[in-house]
């Protein structure tokens, strides 16, 4: 899961994606020449000079090699599971970054798994991670494709709950090797180089693309994978990720991709920001699914087709009326009497809100009477708000908050003891402090990857796309990515796959909704 996905409407999500790009990054695990593996930047920021960058970078052996991660550690490992069982080797280890004057920057952690007995040319491979930015990738691999699986519904929703992982019946094992990368301040992937300069490169939209996919490439040529199929698979800031780790790898890496996997993903940050009124377009059809959910729970669960009188009024005369604004009574109360209808959102506030409402209005006032709160990540969650009386919001995530300490828990467990892998300090699940550092750029564009996603389907006509959400989900609407996607041209809608299930941000953690997603994904790496 993507935890740390920044709050959508955040004014620093206003700036343009970064052209402070991450500079001159070498080759990993070994210092080399010089080589171009990355676009250079055009300066960066808070450096005055050539010595200063020196300085901020430069670290010595001896500090690098106290801060390094264990060596690699191989084991091999046995999954029964219904009807089969699978044999493999499960490396965890990590690539070392270096910059183009061979300094170490980073050791960024990756978790592997493949199958044994097959063939290397042919055996595809997926690289798998989250977003946040913040977020390591233990969410996707013990929440849905690994091998082993910590439950994260019902009793699992706790902090409390029993971090013990399980074998995992829908892992995407059986159709393909899983490597999941934890991006640098992340898991246990750390800084090698001190100062804030190394920081400032790979805290930024174009310089965690760029380390990402060298990472990539370096562990294709470590494990003598090049040959083989490849897939990537992002989860929601992971959506901003994905199409541009693709082209990365396309152009300057020499990699091509046959296949993307964009899990509850953001693609596009300009409909979440500011008075933008696509915002309330997007995020509609998830308000009445949720409500439909409450009300009709004994029913079986809400599906998409279930919505399409929805999603027709939020493309028509919902659209119509917020377009004509609050100077037009007539279509405002219109509007707003039509919200509360759908939602069973009280037509007072609505009215007074002028059916305007954002995410954080929506999930205090659903169930207010109550004194409860919807998820962020999953509005069909509720949980008490701990300030009921109180004029401002001052709640968490029910749907979400819960679940990092048994899964910072499981992953810890899953490393040291399966994998027999223990780095020293602290395993960072969700990083709040990589968001609060972030660079999403300086300009009036804010970060979006639906043109890398135009360029990577016009590159290659081979390469296909799975998008997948859930209906729950407020913090990555589907029905905000749907409405980017229909914008596309032809040749690429017709290699987009778009799924929509019962579930949140992680709808994975629903065992039917993971199950259909396991049988989407092994259709497209099989085609």
């Amino acid at each position: 899961m993507d935890m740390g996905l920044p709050m959508l409407r955040r004014a620093g999500l206003v700036l343009a994606v970064s052209t402070f790009a991450l500079a001159g990054l070498a080759r990993a695990d070994d210092p080399v020449p010089p080589r171009n593996e990355a676009a250079a930047p055009s300066g960066q920021k808070g450096v005055r000079g050539g010595n200063a960058q020196q300085n901020a970078t430069q670290t010595s052996p001896l500090a690098a090699e106290q801060h390094r991660l264990p060596p690699d550690s191989t084991t091999k490992q046995t999954l029964d599971l219904p009807g089969r069982t699978l044999n493999f080797a499960a490396t965890a280890g990590s690539i070392r970054v270096f910059d183009d004057k061979g300094e170490p920057l980073a050791d960024i952690a990756t978790t592997s798994y493949e199958l044994d007995g097959a063939d290397r040319a042919t055996r595809p491979v997926t690289f798998l991670f989250n977003g946040g930015p913040g977020a390591s990738s233990a969410w996707l691999q013990f929440g849905n494709a690994g091998p082993w699986r910590l439950p994260l519904d019902g009793e699992g929703l706790s902090p409390s709950a029993s971090p013990e992982v399980k074998p995992n019946a829908e892992t995407w094992l059986d159709f393909t090797d899983l490597v999941f990368i934890d991006p640098v301040g992340t898991g246990y992937s750390r800084f090698i180089a001190s100062g804030d300069d190394a920081r400032k490169r790979f805290y930024s939209v174009e310089g965690d693309v760029n380390s990402i996919a060298l990472v990539i490439r370096r562990w294709l040529e470590k494990h003598n994978r090049l040959v083989s199929p490849k897939y990537v698979a992002g989860e929601s800031y992971g959506g901003i990720r994905g199409p541009k780790v693709v082209r990365q790898l396309q152009l300057q890496h020499g990699v091509g991709v046959r296949g993307l996997i964009l899990v509850s993903p953001l693609l596009d940050f300009r409909e979440f920001t500011g008075t933008s009124l696509l915002q309330y377009v997007a995020t509609l059809p998830s308000y009445v699914a949720v409500a439909r959910e409450a009300k009709e729970s004994t029913k079986g669960p809400v599906t998409r087709a279930a919505l399409a009188d929805v999603e027709a009024y939020a493309r028509g005369e919902f659209l119509a009326d917020l377009v004509k604004g609050e100077a037009d009574k007539e279509a405002t109360n219109r509007l707003a009497d039509k919200v509360a209808e759908l939602t069973g959102l009280d037509q007072a506030v609505s009215r007074r809100l002028a059916g305007r409402f954002d995410v954080g209005e929506f999930r205090r006032e659903f169930d207010r009477k109550n004194g409860m709160v919807t998820g962020r990540y999953d509005a069909s969650v509720r949980g008490f708000d701990p300030y009921p009386d109180s004029s401002s919001s001052r709640f968490g995530d029910p749907s979400g908050d819960a679940l990092q300490a048994p899964l910072t828990s499981a992953a810890v467990d899953v490393l040291t003891h399966k994998l027999n892998w223990r780095p020293d300090g602290s395993y960072e699940v969700l990083n709040g402090a990589v968001e609060r550092n972030w660079d999403f750029g300086g300009g009036i564009n804010p970060p979006q990857s639906v043109s890398e996603l135009r360029q990577i389907l016009a590159t290659d006509a081979k390469l296909n796309v799975l998008v997948a959400h859930g209906l729950f989900d407020l913090a990555t609407p589907y029905f905000g990515s749907k409405r980017a996607l229909d914008q596309l041209p032809a040749f690429a809608t017709q290699r987009i796959k778009f799924v929509v299930y019962p579930g949140g941000h992680m709808f994975y953690s629903r065992d039917g909704s993971r199950q259909a997603l396991r049988g989407e994904v092994e259709a497209l790496i099989r085609e």
